[in-house]
């Protein structure tokens, strides 16, 4: 395996990590009311079975929306994911495949449509990462991978959603602090999530006369199954924040809230950053 970066937030996780974290991650904070923020809406949620995604799939379900969840493989974490969105009175679907594929991301939208009726709310926030030492270090096939999975489905996906969404409509995409501070392990994923700051503020410009909203969340250190996945030691883990603290999923999830709902109705092109108190730029 090769060594990871010491601060990675999100997205990707091992199959059934979920449950072999301590402490096991918060998803939703106990105490939060839902007031109907999304109530009937239809969002669909890439990366969606654990740690952010899952997070946000649940605080979505508590606001009153129908949830389709997009995954790879990880079955366990996304039957989990369900369960708890069910548990908030709320339909979910769960859908696994390989998000490079084009053809895929366009079934991803025509299944949720299908089995909802619609489509009002776009979460884009799958992804992978190599960590590497050196530039040297990077193989091309890690490469590629890497911004094929982080970056090209996000043209997919929003594609076919385009014939779907409508006026009052969000699209929310998950980037990261490392594309702002950049980052010492990260060189490849930090270019893909520059690219989704990027792509944000572009398609938001190309969006706004549809009154289609297209905003981004960046995370900083937040306490999900890739880090004992990937690291060695991690109780210092997110200690290197001004707040010196991890995050937890739960403290992610109701920026996306925010941005899907009318709270941010005049809010379009920008990235909320969670990140534990980093000051960036941008």
């Amino acid at each position: 395996m090769s060594k990871p970066e010491k601060f990675p937030e999100q997205e990707q996780s091992q199959p059934g990590e979920q449950h072999k974290m301590n402490p096991e991650p918060e998803i939703i904070r106990e105490n939060y009311k839902g007031s109907g923020k999304l109530e009937n809406k239809v969002a669909l949620i890439t990366g969606g079975d654990s740690g952010i995604g899952r997070s946000v799939a649940v605080y979505f379900a508590r606001e009153g929306a129908n949830v389709a969840i997009v995954y790879l493989e990880e079955d366990e974490d996304a039957a989990e994911t369900k369960k708890m969105v069910e548990a908030e009175g709320r339909k979910c679907l769960i859908i696994e495949g390989d998000l490079k594929k084009e053809e895929f991301c366009k079934r991803v939208v025509s299944k949720c449509v299908g089995e909802f009726g619609g489509l009002n709310i776009l979460v884009n926030n799958a992804a992978i990462q190599f960590s590497k030492e050196k530039v040297e270090e990077l193989s091309t096939k890690d490469i590629k991978e890497t911004f094929e999975t982080n970056i090209y489905p996000y043209f997919f996906v929003v594609k076919e959603a385009m014939s779907h969404l409508k006026d009052g409509d969000t699209i929310i995409n998950t980037t990261s602090v490392t594309a702002y501070r950049g980052s010492t392990h990260l060189l490849d994923y930090s270019s893909t999530k520059g690219a989704i700051v990027s792509f944000t503020r572009s398609l938001s410009k190309m969006l706004a006369s549809k009154n289609i909203r297209v905003n981004a969340v960046a995370p900083g250190p937040i306490w999900t199954p890739l880090i004992p996945a990937t690291i060695e030691g991690v109780s210092d883990f997110g200690q290197d924040t001004p707040m010196g603290r991890a995050g937890q999923p739960s403290e992610v999830g109701p920026a996306y809230v925010f941005l899907a709902g009318e709270d941010s109705s005049y809010i379009t092109g920008q990235v909320i950053h969670v990140n534990g108190g980093e000051v960036v730029g941008g």
